[in-house]
């Protein structure tokens, strides 16, 4: 009986056993897919240290690995592909490596753009994990190289672009006054240096019949007499005016007033101006009249301030002398002094030049760079409008004083900006032998004096071509390239467009009166020399530069 009896104990522990077992089987715990990581990227079959790709082709193959096989129903929802406005880009999805790698074919894309693409976490694996971080990529197309305008002899291009930058100054000059638009968003607001420049721009487009010289002549009536009532300080003019009242507009809180720098590149010309509308008939005589009464106001020596031997910037009505900025040192501001010490009326001595401007010789460089010796200036030579703005009208070839050569100092500026442009050691794409030049302009949000220096990636139209007289061969090159290369991107209704970064995809829809001025009036100088030769031809700049020291066949 015992024996029985264990036997039925021994078979209900079985029992109970298999039991429990059974329905461990029937309800097992949940197990969590593995989560599952980036692995690589190639674009083209490159892999860079680095998440953002430049100079792609317009239909780049984009392969992205992962550590697991991708659930192919996951991919769309989590895949992000557009443009830097947001425009979405479509493409074409396939995979490889057993499905741990989806390759991206994007549709044609558009030249010299910004893309962002973008994996999310909602990816998943084929085991349902998800991806543990999201994976970005940023694309910027290359520049397409095809033609985007016939060709045309480099003379005609030369015609075609003065021509067109020309309508700056002519089509959108102020209706009031004439002068020159700060710039093409400035409505009213009118600048005195950019009208300078404008005015040059009048006489060049005269000379090559773009006008006739009967509508330049009532231009330049309409702006002196409007310059005769104007609101002037010492008889220097602000920086900015109301192009419709003549009233002075702050530059800054203390610029309300006088600008002295300004103010020589108007009367730089306005005396351009009256070299070549020499006719003895009374129209033209007026004008020359009215011109010599503006040039003849301005009180160039009362802005040594109290006598020194320097001369100031800006003088305010309500803040005086506040500013306190000396016009010294090597930068755009030569013709200031050659302006003052030619003036009949309120001259300066060389005494003011020699300490004032040229610090007793401070200003001098004498070093090396990129194998060219720069006589004067900052390091690297500075922004390029420092070999522009002061010689729209000064002719600095065989001009020489105690401190340098021009003609030397303006060629080394413009071959070193070119060379450090060319050697590219920001590594910024789009810096080439044919995309090169630095100096003042408009950038992404601001503007900046760019320069060797000073180097955001930022090429400004300007600086290679208003260079013409000094890098011929490479200025061409640049303006050719600018043209037919990326003329669908910066060529519109006044010329180019003030600037662009072929590095960051970035164009400037703006036009600058201080930038479209130089292009003309160099392009002009290069090809015929006029701007150079009416300027140089005033007797007042022959007596005033050669009691400065200077030296040359032109004085």
């Amino acid at each position: 009986m015992r024996s029985i009896r264990n036997c039925s104990i021994a078979t209900v522990l079985l029992l109970q056993i298999w039991s429990c077992s059974k329905a461990k089987q029937l309800s097992p715990t949940p197990v969590t897919p593995s989560s599952f990581s980036f692995a690589g990227l190639k674009v083209n079959g490159v892999s860079i240290n680095s998440s953002a790709y430049k100079n792609v082709n317009t239909q780049p193959v984009i392969r992205i690995s992962f550590s697991a096989a991708i659930n192919h129903n996951s991919t769309a929802q989590s895949i992000t592909f557009d443009t830097k406005t947001g425009t979405a880009v479509s493409y074409l999805t396939a995979y490889d490596n057993h499905d741990s790698t989806i390759v991206i074919t994007p549709s044609a894309l558009q030249a010299i753009t910004q893309y962002s693409l973008t994996v999310s976490t909602k990816l998943s694996s084929s085991s349902g994990g998800n991806l543990q971080s999201s994976v970005s990529l940023q694309l910027t197309t290359a520049v397409d190289t095809t033609n985007k305008f016939p060709v045309i002899s480099d003379n005609a291009l030369l015609d075609l672009v003065q021509k067109q930058t020309f309508k700056y100054f002519w089509d959108f000059g102020h209706p009031t006054s004439g002068l020159a638009r700060e710039r093409n968003t400035s409505g009213d607001i009118v600048t005195t240096g950019g009208s300078g420049f404008g005015i040059m721009a009048i006489v060049a487009a005269v000379n090559r019949q773009f006008i006739t010289r009967a509508d330049g002549l009532a231009r330049m009536q309409k702006i002196v007499g409007f310059l005769k009532t104007a609101q002037t300080f010492h008889g220097a003019f602000p920086h900015w005016m109301n192009g419709a009242t003549g009233v002075a507009v702050p530059f800054s809180t203390q610029d309300n007033g006088a600008d002295l720098v300004e103010t020589a590149y108007l009367m730089q010309g306005l005396l351009t101006a009256r070299q070549y509308f020499n006719d003895t008939g009374v129209p033209e005589a007026a004008l020359r009249n009215d011109i010599n009464t503006l040039w003849k106001a301005v009180e160039w020596d009362w802005f040594r301030q109290n006598g020194q031997n320097t001369l100031y910037w800006h003088w305010s009505p309500n803040y005086a002398w506040s500013n306190n900025m000396q016009v010294n040192g090597w930068d755009e501001a030569l013709i200031t002094y050659v302006m003052a010490a030619s003036s009949t009326t309120h001259p300066i001595t060389k005494a003011v030049y020699d300490s004032g401007w040229a610090m007793n010789g401070a200003m001098k460089n004498s070093n090396a760079y990129f194998g060219v010796t720069l006589p004067l200036g900052p390091a690297e030579g500075g922004p390029l409008f420092f070999a522009h703005y002061s010689f729209l009208g000064i002719n600095p070839n065989g001009l020489s004083d105690a401190y340098a050569s021009y003609d030397v100092q303006n060629k080394a500026h413009a071959t070193i900006n070119y060379k450090y442009c060319v050697s590219n050691p920001n590594g910024y794409s789009g810096y080439s032998a044919n995309c090169w030049g630095l100096t003042a302009s408009d950038i992404q949000n601001g503007y900046t004096a760019s320069s060797p220096t000073n180097d955001l990636g930022v090429i400004a139209p300007t600086a290679a071509i208003s260079s013409l007289p000094y890098t011929p061969t490479q200025s061409m090159a640049a303006l050719r390239y600018f043209y037919y290369k990326l003329g669908d991107k910066i060529w519109g209704q006044y010329g180019f467009y003030d600037a662009f970064s072929i590095n960051d995809a970035w164009f400037a829809n703006s036009t600058l009166a201080i930038d479209q001025g130089p292009i003309i009036d160099m392009i002009e100088n290069y090809r015929s020399g006029l701007l150079w030769n009416l300027f140089m031809s005033c007797p007042e700049v022959k007596t005033g530069m050669k009691n400065l020291g200077f030296q040359s066949p032109n004085l």
